[in-house]
């Protein structure tokens, strides 16, 4: 019973985030404010992981095919595909709702502790849409990380089969070529546009009705990013179904 009280809770704060906006001058400050922060301050450990993920798929998968008969262009086609379809998306995701979702957790929970957001509806505003409306707008962003992800991923394979000895590079580029559909980049842009929202709402609620001192706001963040991380595999799998299956 109490998870399905928290999933109403949830959908009720939803409701609430988009009842009575907050004015657009004001706005646009907190959205240019949550970008800078959510989306380009996460951009250096995207692309790190990115690159360095694309090299070990792409090592991994040259030493899987060690078949002579096997042509070196699956190399390329592997990575591209693993990168595209999974890694990029989905792995990108689960450590932006670690270092995204812990934040928003955290800087909600402790104007919730400092009772900053009790001040906020003395004063009629809606807590909710100022605090995760931004949040929310910002992480619309989040297609362009992901797609920066994609491209250094891809990247970071090349790097690894042409240094690594594990194929040729014009191999390589023709197996990324080779049977490419664009609506895998769809699907992963779509995919990427759900997680978003889950990374930027999830958090939030966690932070929005914590209750206790600080103790409670480490606590808080930890739930978050577990029930995150929960949320985004589920959608995962349901959306892949849908879409691929």
């Amino acid at each position: 019973m109490n998870y399905l009280e928290a999933i109403g809770k949830y959908f009720i704060m939803i409701w609430e985030v988009f009842k009575k906006p907050t004015k657009w001058p004001i706005m646009r400050s907190l959205i240019l404010k949550e970008i800078d922060e959510l989306i380009f301050g996460s951009l250096g450990i995207i692309i790190f992981i990115a690159f360095f993920i694309g090299g070990v798929v792409t090592i991994q998968t040259a030493l899987n095919l060690n078949s002579p008969f096997l042509p070196k262009s699956l190399i390329g086609f592997a990575t591209r595909q693993s990168v595209i379809l999974e890694f990029a998306p989905t792995f990108t995701s689960i450590i932006m709702a670690g270092k995204v979702g812990s934040y928003i957790t955290s800087s909600i929970g402790t104007m919730r502790v400092t009772e900053q957001i009790d001040a906020l509806e003395v004063m009629g505003v809606n807590s909710l849409n100022y605090l995760v409306f931004p949040k929310i707008i910002a992480m619309l962003m989040y297609p362009f990380a992901v797609a920066i992800a994609m491209y250094v991923g891809i990247l970071g394979g090349w790097v690894a089969a042409v240094f690594g000895g594990y194929a040729p590079s014009g191999e390589f580029i023709k197996g990324l070529q080779l049977d490419f559909d664009s609506f895998h980049v769809t699907y992963s842009f779509i995919k990427t546009l759900v997680f978003a929202f889950v990374i930027a709402t999830v958090p939030s609620y966690h932070g929005f009705y914590m209750k206790g001192g600080a103790l409670e706001v480490g606590k808080a963040s930890t739930t978050a990013f577990v029930w995150t991380s929960v949320v985004i595999i589920i959608l995962n799998y349901t959306l892949t179904q849908l879409m691929l299956g």
